[in-house]
């Protein structure tokens, strides 16, 4: 009997040391509700392809598995946010956040929760050009490029198509403006008249009077930097029934099937442009994700993959899910030197740093994080054509 007492109680000392570590917790902070609603499951999806590819591999700190803990960014709204936020870090205890969305949010949740709380942020969709001079404590990176730079790439499409005039609506946010304002100075530089810019709110049930005051510039062409599930797609709804406008210009806030659902024929010619990668891992992704159930054929799909992989190999390099460890190491794992790494193959990556090695993340989008973590990116030119988006080439 004592015997017997005493293995159990030695059985039962020893469980701590050989039991499995605790699950890692990572935050995936999107708008699953609000005017980018439709964008946002395919992006979650991406995200969390990437953490269960992690875990499946059995390499993530010797074994660790990641859980994914999804909130609700609106997109619009910056309290709630906030607020989902702060329950991802202090009641789920998350050590790193996927997210946010959109830029407003975004900023909110960076100062409000990630920077009080030391937690790192990789957006997979914050565009805005303030980012790229904000106080972040080195805790904010973004793996698709600036608005300053689509505002002048959607410009050169339109200079190339013979678009010498246009007139400008934005949505009324960080990220609409800062859109907005890159735009209008490239397309000036170019030889381009803005004959009207103006903002327009989201929630709204009739924009008829935006329309028509755009219209009167004497515009042919509207160029929409809003949202595909609000504002912009209302916007588009009352030019087409005014017979204000039928030439559209889009960004990649309005790039989403359900736009197309939602105005049908009408839309057919519209251009526009959306972050996007031609490289190998472009592919590797879209074939990866197609074995996991899913199209990663959609905006900040990609973006979001790379995203949620850069926060898997950071933890991994730091050796440890410590909030205080990961910043430092996401520049290292997303740029040289080291074994160049694409979609499904984060297993080879998380080997190759748990043996002390050094990896350079190219993912879906061919990352290369600059400056204060800024990804460079590239641009996919679409238009629209029997009833879908149709790549037109690379920018």
């Amino acid at each position: 009997m004592k015997k017997t007492l005493l293995a159990s109680v030695a059985m039962a000392l020893a469980l701590p040391l050989c039991a499995q570590a605790a699950d890692v917790k990572i935050g995936v902070i999107l708008g699953f509700t609000g005017p980018i609603e439709s964008l946002t499951p395919g992006m979650a999806d991406s995200a969390e392809l990437a953490f269960a590819e992690a875990s499946d591999s059995g390499m993530f700190l010797n074994g660790t598995n990641i859980i994914a803990v999804r909130a609700d960014s609106t997109c619009v709204d910056s309290a709630a946010a906030t607020a989902a936020a702060e329950r991802l870090v202090t009641s789920d205890g998350v050590v790193a956040i996927m997210g946010a969305d959109c830029s407003g949010v975004t900023g909110a949740v960076l100062e409000n929760v990630a920077m009080p709380n030391g937690v790192v942020m990789i957006s997979p969709s914050a565009t805005s050009p303030s980012f790229t001079t904000r106080e972040d404590n080195g805790l904010f990176f973004r793996t698709a490029p600036s608005d300053a730079r689509q505002g002048e790439v959607l410009a050169q499409v339109l200079m190339d198509r013979g678009v010498k005039e246009v007139a400008v609506t934005y949505t009324n946010n960080d990220y609409g403006k800062g859109f907005a304002d890159a735009f209008d100075a490239s397309y000036a530089a170019m030889g381009g008249k803005v004959l009207m810019t103006a903002a327009h709110e989201d929630g709204k049930a009739d924009y008829s009077a935006e329309v028509g005051a755009l219209s009167a510039s004497g515009a042919n062409l509207l160029v929409v930097l809003g949202y595909a599930d609000q504002g912009g797609r209302g916007i588009i709804q009352a030019s087409v029934d005014t017979g204000a406008f039928d030439n559209f210009a889009l960004g990649d806030g309005m790039f989403s099937d359900s736009l197309i659902e939602a105005i049908g024929d009408d839309l057919a010619g519209t251009i526009g442009t959306v972050p996007a990668s031609a490289g190998d891992g472009a592919q590797m992704f879209l074939d990866y994700a197609e074995k996991a159930g899913f199209s990663g054929d959609g905006a900040y799909r990609g973006t979001s993959y790379d995203a949620a992989a850069l926060l898997v190999l950071a933890i991994q390099a730091a050796g440890s899910a410590d909030r205080a460890m990961i910043a430092g190491k996401v520049m290292d794992v997303a740029n040289a030197p080291g074994e160049k790494i694409y979609p499904g193959e984060l297993a080879k990556a998380l080997k190759i740093l748990a043996n002390g090695g050094e990896v350079d993340y190219v993912g879906a989008t061919d990352i290369e994080l600059v400056g204060g973590g800024e990804a460079g990116g590239a641009y996919r030119e679409f238009v629209v054509k029997d009833g879908a988006y149709e790549t037109v080439k690379m920018r």
